[in-house]
């Protein structure tokens, strides 16, 4: 298995999509909380703010497209390691089209493309979690076998294993990276067995951190040049306690934390 990945959680770019306005109406959920387009467009706004000027990242902003109406979870339309972007092919067929501007976004940043044609497999970025050592991938509604195939082939320089996902839309719906070593694990039963999963199936033996909302669990760990360690996260007030495990956490693992709220 290779080694931790050469600059894990350093990023220079950071791509975003505008939200369409057939999000409210017609985006694939699973939930029937109804979506409030004013408050989402000001979250997405002042997302893209702190990437850019508090973090300095360069940001690509593609336009939004109302045939497209969740184009803008971005992640789900590419899964990017080093220099090379593998365009995936997403499981529900009307996000399909959301790949063709990802593909030309990264194809203008230099990075090698390599594209899943496959029909018979299904790949979502969310469901797809880099540690900096090996890949992990979500057997989903959206993300098959081969799809995660593809995907290892793709990355060869990495270990792939998948791990189910019985309850939620993706694996990273309750798990993400909260640094070199460090899984952020949500409370819940699939959640916690998800993690005993890819504890048994990894050569490596991660950290923990379960934050109570498994919803919480899902943030950006960056290492950044000019600012340090970074985790974006969702605010106190929106998951009190979990935001709290969050801080905890960054400030025993990380002698001088950079810690953004995002919500």
């Amino acid at each position: 298995m290779a080694g931790l990945m050469a600059g894990f959680g350093h990023y220079t770019h950071a791509v975003v999509r505008g939200i369409p306005a057939s999000l409210a109406k017609e985006a694939l959920r699973s939930s029937q909380t109804e979506v409030d387009l004013a408050k989402a467009v000001k979250e997405q706004e002042a997302y893209v703010e702190v990437l850019r000027t508090r973090l300095g990242l360069e940001v690509v902003e593609l336009p939004a497209d109302e045939s497209l109406p969740d184009c803008v979870f971005v992640e789900d339309a590419a899964v990017v390691c080093g220099d090379t972007a593998l365009i995936t092919r997403p499981g529900a067929e009307s996000r399909r089209g959301e790949t063709e501007a990802m593909k030309g976004a990264l194809k203008d940043l230099n990075l090698n493309i390599v594209e899943m044609t496959d029909e018979n497999a299904t790949l979502d970025g969310g469901d797809v979690l880099f540690t900096g050592r090996e890949f992990f991938v979500g057997l989903s509604k959206r993300t098959n076998q081969r799809g995660a195939e593809i995907l290892a082939d793709a990355f060869k320089d990495y270990a792939v294993s998948t791990v189910p996902v019985l309850e939620g839309l993706h694996l990273k719906s309750f798990c993400s990276m909260g640094g070199p070593g460090l899984i952020v694990i949500g409370s819940s039963e699939p959640a916690q067995k998800a993690l005993k999963i890819m504890q048994q199936m990894s050569d490596h033996r991660y950290d923990k951190l379960t934050v109570p909302d498994d919803l919480a669990a899902n943030c950006i760990y960056m290492n950044l040049p000019s600012k340090g360690h970074v985790l974006l996260h969702c605010t106190a007030e929106e998951f009190p306690e979990s935001a709290k495990e969050s801080l905890n956490a960054c400030s025993s693992q990380f002698a001088s934390p950079c810690r953004v709220f995002i919500s």
